[in-house]
């Protein structure tokens, strides 16, 4: 049975928002109003017509009345309840779905790339590139607080696989910071299957092949010691997964609902 979603606070249905902040947010009422204070100050610096959506993944703790709290001074503020955890790709998903924005990024509640860095993805952006990814494997990324030996170890190793079983060319298809155009992720997450971390992996594969375009970029990215990835569990979600999206693309899982009068995305 589908989890019931409660919306607090929605925004007003409006066309010509610029950005979409889709956040998830699990147990984060340490970290998240710091997060939307950051953001909500670089959205208004910027003068971008905006919105921020977290999406409270079952939440245990107070992250829920957090949000609430700071959507008191912050009026684009919207908020959604989900009422058990059901992962970070269905938390994303549910987010996007309620998303305006001629562009959608979505975010980590931890703050851990700071959303200045999305000052890069906006001329990529308008000058058509389709999805923009951050990337902490790049040389010019700036990694000012690492991940423990293990965690970095256990990356690398996944990016392999994701390499030679899903999707080449990317370094880095974890990290979470990830911007697309309205039109692209609109086709995408309706076929979206995926709901816990493996999920970046499946939309990055639904977007290379319905013929999107995808640039990944270095970033600035702080580790937060308080990861929500619990390592070896998640890890052999994760890898459980890489099959998975196999699986559902040969089965047809990924094309077969496709709207026949859904054109094809203009070459890039």
């Amino acid at each position: 049975m589908m989890n019931k979603t409660q919306e607090k606070k929605p925004v007003p249905r409006s066309d010509d928002l610029d950005l979409s902040v889709v956040i998830p947010a699990f147990n984060e009422q340490d970290r998240i109003g710091l997060t939307l204070s950051e953001v909500a100050k670089y959205l208004r610096e910027r003068k971008l017509r905006s919105e921020i959506i977290v999406v409270s993944d079952g939440s245990r703790d107070r992250t829920p009345e957090v949000v609430r709290e700071k959507a008191r001074e912050i009026p684009e503020l919207a908020l959604i309840e989900l009422g058990e955890n059901r992962g970070k790709g269905f938390a994303v998903r549910a987010g996007i779905e309620k998303a305006r924005g001629r562009y959608i990024l979505f975010s980590d509640a931890d703050h851990s790339t700071p959303i200045g860095e999305f000052d890069r993805f906006l001329p990529l952006l308008e000058e058509g590139i389709s999805v923009v990814i951050g990337s902490r494997a790049l040389a010019d990324s700036r990694i000012e607080v690492h991940q423990n030996w293990v965690r970095e170890t256990m990356g690398k190793s996944f990016n392999l696989l994701v390499q030679s079983l899903v999707i080449s060319g990317l370094k880095d298809t974890q990290c979470g910071f990830k911007a697309f155009t309205r039109e692209a992720i609109q086709r995408i997450i309706p076929r979206q299957r995926v709901e816990r971390f493996g999920f970046d992996v499946e939309i990055l594969y639904l977007a290379r092949k319905f013929g999107y375009s995808i640039c990944e970029i270095p970033i600035h990215w702080i580790n937060s010691p308080k990861s929500r990835v619990r390592i070896f569990r998640d890890s052999f979600r994760m890898i459980w997964d890489l099959f998975r999206i196999r699986w559902f693309d040969l089965r047809g899982e990924y094309t077969e609902k496709l709207n026949a009068k859904c054109q094809s995305p203009k070459s890039q």
